[in-house]
């Protein structure tokens, strides 16, 4: 099966002295192209640098995390812009809203979401979201931009009401390996009512590591390898094979990030 990750932290700290074998595990798992998520201006910086040393295989994103709102200011956000415009990188983000835990006040990660919506409308090319219990005024921001390029809820976590209110207003849907936690499976109920041609995966790499692995890894990292393990979630929820889920994801991740 050949697979793409849509979402992995290649620049976290926890993958900095292997990320060649990494990758070439990810390879032989059949996860032929992956999506290096860009949180912060400096980690967006390292994604492209990172990359380049893999093309036709990695791609990065441009953006700047809820949780680092509070340090964004217009120069930082026109260098988020400058680097989205680059060839290998291929959508605006990881922006969007955090609620959960606030580690930036709301109203400043409101204000950076904001600028990354501006500068995905500009530039048209797709956004990566994240959305964590800020459901609504997330969609009352997105709502006032009625020219967004396509986008991508990223590692959806939500409930029916959030996904189909996503759905209908025209967004991907990203899932992890919290399809796989026995602690969040109404997920494995949600996921059913993702179209096909909407629905991408991912690892979030080094975190949601798959609890349906026969054997877990001893430094409990997840990794792009371990992709299929999703997928075999997915097609078990969905009714189809696992091949089916495989080969409609990449699909929509090719014609989305157009890699």
């Amino acid at each position: 099966m050949k697979m793409i990750d849509i979402g992995i932290n290649l620049v976290n700290k926890r993958f900095s002295q292997d990320v060649d074998e990494v990758v070439k595990r990810a390879i032989n798992a059949g996860v032929t192209k992956m999506v290096v998520t860009g949180v912060s201006v400096e980690n967006s910086q390292k994604a492209l640098k990172l990359v380049r040393q893999y093309k036709g295989t990695l791609y990065s994103t441009s953006g700047i995390h809820p949780h680092d709102s509070k340090s964004s200011n217009p120069q930082q956000l026109a260098i988020i812009r400058e680097l989205a415009l680059e060839k290998e990188v291929v959508a605006v983000g990881e922006c969007g809203l955090d609620f959960n835990r606030n580690y930036s006040p709301p109203n400043m990660q409101e204000e950076c979401f904001k600028g990354h919506l501006e500068i995905a409308t500009e530039i048209q090319k797709p956004l990566f979201l994240h959305e964590r219990d800020a459901h609504k005024r997330f969609m009352e921001i997105v709502s006032d931009f009625p020219n967004l390029p396509k986008g991508v809820v990223h590692c959806f976590t939500g409930n029916t009401i959030a996904l189909k209110a996503y759905l209908n207003h025209g967004f991907y849907i990203g899932i992890t390996g919290a399809v796989c936690n026995p602690k969040m499976s109404y997920l494995q109920e949600f996921v059913k009512y993702v179209p096909l041609d909407r629905l991408m995966v991912e690892t979030d790499g080094p975190f949601m590591l798959p609890k349906n692995m026969e054997r877990f890894p001893k430094n409990r990292r997840n990794e792009p390898a371990f992709l299929p393990y999703v997928v075999k979630m997915i097609a078990q929820c969905m009714g189809k094979s696992e091949k089916e889920i495989a080969e409609a994801t990449t699909k929509v991740a090719e014609e989305f990030f157009g890699i």
